[in-house]
């Protein structure tokens, strides 16, 4: 099948622009909570970070982390590339040479600092290094995992369970933290220091589960009034959203009425709670969080509709049958608001 070049947008330009950026800055962060906060604290963590660690305690040598990172990201992305196929390829070459690169360039630039003023960014405080290198470490991540790519690594085991056996990510990758920073026992670890180890991985999982869906959560919105066709021009018109009209029967009178249903920013929502009391003081309206939305104006750019078209779909829809007698549901006839019984 012959493919059809087409031109990006400025919009998908844009957003393939973000994308990068985030990918880079991720593995950028991540790195420096390693090279900054967690090996200069004397810590350990897990993913090919703490195989880095653990190597770099067996092995007296300057580069041995970094190297330890480099070849364990390399094997296992030949690994999921051969078992995941191509689409995990294009999602993982990024963060399985940028992490590395990143250590590298932070290990330089923290033995700078020491060197400079004699002491770690923490000042060689271990619960600075605790806090601060889970924040950076977890933050990191969840940049890169909210674009859908990946920081290679030790992320590639679990993916490769959960294609063949269904078992879920975030169980095995758990469990394969935990080993890791558990290994650190057998290369002269304290116990104290692998407690530690633990506490990390637990708070960077939370900072993780924070960062992932910051910013993409959305307000779902449905609204039961009279005056639906006063709202319903204010949602396009005033506040630039769509809105979809849901055919709905109030419980008690069995009356027929309209749901108007959208989605909106957590900004925009205090003002379409206002201008819907505006219009109509008696409106009934429930709030939903959405954890994330696609579809144009959100995910994709906004398209609009010449205003000639506008209610043109009412003129194209055949009479709906209510309830066996072959009615149509009238739009002229004013819809009820939900009773108070």
């Amino acid at each position: 099948m012959k493919h059809i070049f087409r031109k990006p947008t400025r919009y998908e330009l844009k957003q393939t622009a973000v994308r990068w950026l985030l990918i880079v800055l991720g593995n950028a962060v991540t790195a420096a909570a390693s090279s900054f906060f967690i090996v200069p604290g004397g810590l350990v963590v897990g993913g090919t970070t703490g195989l880095g660690i653990f190597v770099e305690q067996l092995w007296d040598f300057a580069y041995a982390r970094v190297l330890t990172v480099y070849a364990a990201n390399i094997v296992l992305f030949i690994v999921g590339t051969i078992l995941l196929g191509k689409g995990f390829f294009w999602a993982t070459l990024a963060g399985t040479f940028l992490y590395p690169a990143f250590l590298s360039l932070f290990d330089a630039l923290n033995a700078a600092y020491v060197a400079q003023t004699g002491t770690a960014v923490s000042g060689g405080d271990v619960f600075l290094d605790t806090v601060f290198g889970s924040i950076l470490f977890g933050a990191g991540i969840g940049l890169v995992v909210r674009v859908g790519a990946s920081t290679g690594g030790t992320d590639i085991p679990p993916l490769i369970l959960q294609h063949f056996f269904g078992i879920p990510v975030s169980i095995s990758l758990w469990v394969l933290d935990l080993a890791v920073v558990l290994l650190q026992l057998f290369a002269g670890a304290t116990l104290q220091t692998v407690l530690y180890g633990i506490v990390i991985c637990i708070l960077s999982s939370v900072v993780i589960e924070f960062v992932t869906p910051l910013g993409q959560r959305k307000m779902q919105v449905q609204i039961v009034s009279r005056r639906h066709g006063e709202i319903r021009e204010m949602i396009l018109n005033v506040l630039d959203r769509g809105v979809t009209l849901l055919y709905g029967k109030t419980g008690y009178l069995r009356e027929k009425c309209y749901v108007l249903l959208t989605v909106v920013s957590p900004r925009e929502l205090v003002r379409l709670k206002n201008e819907v009391q505006k219009i109509d003081p008696d409106a009934f309206l429930t709030v939903s969080v959405v954890s994330e939305v696609r579809g144009r104006g959100f995910s994709r750019e906004s398209v609009y509709l010449p205003k000639e078209d506008e209610g043109r779909g009412e003129a194209e829809e055949p009479e709906e049958a209510g309830e066996g007698r072959g009615e149509p549901l009238a739009a002229e006839t004013p819809p009820a608001a939900p009773e108070g019984k």
